[in-house]
């Protein structure tokens, strides 16, 4: 029994054993074939994954003003990311030391020997893609950390990996910041980055990255397809104009304590709007621009007394044989009941004339005269507003326009009070750029225009679209009507409510409001005050609204609050047309280009230059690229980079470069430079894509920077040997200038040799097939 028990165990056992050798044979069988057999397929896969396609980004359009200061444009910055695999050992030993200790200075927040064990390490596990550090460094810190141990080998033995980032700065900080707007990563955004991002947003181009511990590397292969910068955008913001309004509107909000305002100042024939100032008290209680209150419905309040002139617009549009002499009874207290609902004054004025009535901004006046007339058919009053169009947005130029609400008798809220209610500015909604719209047709001669603030979608100097004023209603009254109301208006100024800022020097004409704030279901002593209005009123040039909402303290009505803003917009606005009148012969010439002298060169320092200063520029080729102004012409107002073809084995064009530029080009490819003069080379004696020879020379003759002389690149006659030597012929020119350029080819003759070198004794390490 014992036996045959043991038996069955080692049965077992062995059946076990050799189980398990099978397992582990046929894993082994499957592991080689797997290495050896499929290898390939499976190395080509991973390889697909790990090599994918990604989108480069396009260089965001320019947003300038009127007369074309940058007010928002895109700078470069980068990431500095490494390439430890492309370096050979001897140039990692040599530099790596003094490379760490650059970083850690540069950077603060690792020391020498963190960096120095990061970059060893990353060497000796073959990485090939290492994040340095997350910070975005600017262009001119690019340029240095080139010139360190390691990096200065560049991006091919160097490793050195920079990857562009843009972002968006105003060079007029936060000047028309809500106009400008914003755009997030969404995709949301305000203001004209959000209404224009199709055209200011280029196309994206994209390329092949490596995806890798820490990032993804970039790899250029030739299959790279490159971004088109996106479009510049030309507003008609005047930048002089909109300093002064912001400034006039942040003072009177501070000296008031009030919760919010905004100005907007407009030229009156074309409705092109040269200041757009928006600024709201936040939870800190300093006041910033974080709400259009000019436009959108955070604006959009009842207008109060501003709106009484589109009643009388159509009480003497229906009854044209009411004359401003013609009078009404306002009673002696300053207050009266009209139509069901009590209509109170500041003042009891008793008889007014229809004149007085608007100068003294009476509620119980115009209330009489429009309930008078229009109660029997208030339809026929809320068609003529209709017909002002008061009821519709204006189409504005800028996503975001509030709708305007203008009640009508068939709404279930209307009421027998409405009619009287609404003739003096409530029960309705406006934002203060339709109210101003409304006043600018009647400086305009009745023509109602389409406000503007774009005028040119651009492509560097040339022009894709242009906008042009657009005319909303041909005639909004009658000429009699209209001479009415200017009358009015002017009476507001010289002898009405606004009296305090009429000037001597020329004229205005303008309309006060002081409307009550609606809340829970009441209207309160809390106000929105106003002031809208044009000048000169005898030859109207701008005309301008501001509103200033819930002042605090002494001054509560719009004559004391919003007037003066107006008035120092006003005065501002004509002392500069005043001064830009003067005699010709009085001014000083104005030779200034507004582009500077450019022809060729590196693109990343060219367009340094032309966005500092502010100078639209566009460009087809990558960062890294040579370029060519296309247009080397100073009377420009852009320039347009076209790529420089920089071929191996080739001698490049360097027609327009800078000396220094020219003999980097050349002496790296093995040739000889002689110069002739100073500045930008004109000519050369090799003519550009010929095959290079080493030790050929090449002989460059300069012009100096700034000359407009044009002259077509043509070869000059190669120089014979035994002639001149190099330093007879560059001391003949300039003297320091010869020092400058020998030492300079000195020294990049002399890393040319160590490269080449160092490329030999590469090349004879490898096994030979």
């Amino acid at each position: 029994m014992k036996g045959s028990v043991k038996k069955s165990i080692v049965t077992r056992v062995r059946l076990a054993f050799l189980g398990v050798c099978l397992f582990s044979c046929a894993i082994m069988w499957k592991v080689s074939r797997i290495q050896f057999k499929e290898g390939d397929k499976w190395r080509s896969l991973e390889q697909e994954r790990r090599i994918v396609y990604q989108p480069v980004f396009a260089t965001r359009g320019n947003i300038y003003s009127d007369n074309e200061s940058i007010m928002a444009t895109s700078l470069p910055f980068f990431r500095v990311a490494w390439d430890p695999s492309v370096v050979d050992d001897k140039t990692f030993r040599g530099g790596a030391d003094s490379l760490s200790l650059l970083l850690s200075r540069f950077f603060g927040d690792r020391s020498p020997k963190e960096y120095y064990r990061k970059l060893n390490d990353a060497k000796n596990k073959k990485s090939r893609y290492l994040r340095l550090n997350s910070r975005q460094i600017n262009f001119q810190e690019k340029k240095m950390l080139t010139q360190w141990p390691i990096f200065r080998a560049g991006k091919n033995k160097g490793g050195v990996i920079f990857e562009k980032v843009d972002k968006r700065f105003r060079p007029f900080g936060g000047l028309a910041q809500r106009t400008i707007g914003f755009l997030n990563e969404d995709k949301n955004g305000a203001g004209l980055e959000f209404t224009y991002n199709r055209h200011l947003a280029g196309k994206d181009g994209e390329a092949l990255f490596e995806r890798l511990p820490g990032g993804n590397k970039p790899i250029y292969d030739g299959t790279e397809v490159k971004p088109q910068p996106g479009y510049d955008v030309k507003t008609t913001l005047d930048i002089n104009l909109q300093d002064v309004a912001e400034n006039a509107l942040y003072k009177s909000l501070v000296d008031n304590s009030a919760q919010y305002g905004c100005v907007i100042l407009m030229e009156v024939q074309t409705g092109e709007i040269k200041a757009v100032a928006n600024l709201g008290k936040v939870a800190d209680g300093v006041y910033r621009e974080d709400y259009n209150y000019a436009i959108a419905d955070q604006g959009r309040t009842e207008p109060g007394s501003t709106f009484k002139l589109a009643s009388m617009m159509a009480l003497l549009e229906d009854n044209p044989d009411l004359s401003l002499d013609d009078t009404v009874n306002t009673g002696r207290t300053g207050s009266m009941r009209i139509a069901g609902a009590v209509k109170t004054d500041t003042h009891a004025y008793g008889r007014l004339s229809v004149k007085q009535v608007i100068e003294n901004s009476s509620n119980i006046g115009v209330a009489k005269l429009v309930n008078d007339h229009f109660s029997a058919d208030p339809n026929k009053y809320t068609d003529y507003l209709k017909k002002f169009g008061l009821d519709k947005p204006l189409g504005f130029q800028m996503a975001g326009e509030a709708r305007p609400y203008i009640k009508d008798p068939r709404d279930r809220s209307w009421s027998r009070t409405s009619l009287s209610t609404m003739c003096i500015g409530y029960e309705l909604k406006l934002a203060p750029l339709q109210t101003l719209a409304f006043y600018n047709a009647i400086a305009n001669n009745g023509v109602k225009v389409q406000p503007m603030i774009v005028k040119e979608i651009k492509q560097a100097d040339k022009v894709l679209e242009r906008f042009e004023p657009k005319v909303l209603i041909p005639k909004i009254c009658s000429d009699e009507t209209l001479i009415k109301l200017r009358a009015m208006l002017e009476g507001v100024v010289l002898e009405g409510t606004a009296r305090a800022i009429q000037t001597p020097d020329y004229s205005i004409a303008g309309k006060t409001g002081t409307a009550w704030k609606f809340k829970n279901g009441q209207y309160t002593k809390q106000y929105s005050t106003s002031f809208c209005g044009y000048f000169p009123a005898d030859n109207p040039k701008y005309s301008c609204i501001v509103v200033v909402d819930s002042p605090k303290g002494a001054n509560w009505s719009g004559a004391q609050v919003a007037a003066p803003i107006f008035r120092e917009v006003a005065d501002k606005a004509m002392a500069r047309d005043m001064a830009s009148q003067r005699p010709l012969l009085a001014r000083a010439p104005a030779n200034k280009s507004k582009v500077p002298y450019v022809r060729a060169g590196l693109q990343d320092e060219l367009t340094l230059v032309c966005q500092k200063l502010g100078v639209s520029n566009h460009s087809q080729a990558s960062g890294d690229d040579w370029v060519r102004a296309n247009r080397a012409d100073s009377n420009v107002n852009a320039v347009d980079w076209k790529p420089v073809a920089v071929r191996p084995g080739r001698v490049p064009d360097v027609t327009g470069l800078t000396l220094r530029d020219a003999l980097f080009l050349l002496e790296n490819r093995g040739l000889r430079v002689k110069a002739l003069g100073t500045g930008r080379v004109r000519q050369q004696s090799v003519a550009a894509g010929s095959g290079i020879r080493r030790g050929t020379v090449v002989t460059l003759s300069l012009e100096p920077i700034g000359s407009k002389t044009e002259a077509a690149p043509k070869a000059l006659p190669a120089p014979e040997p035994t002639q001149l030597t190099e330093n007879k012929l560059i001391t003949a020119a300039d003297q320091d200038e010869a020092k400058r350029i020998k030492a300079l080819k000195a020294k990049r003759l002399a890393q040319y040799r160590l490269s080449q070198q160092a490329g030999k004794r590469t090349e004879a390490a490898k096994p030979k097939a």
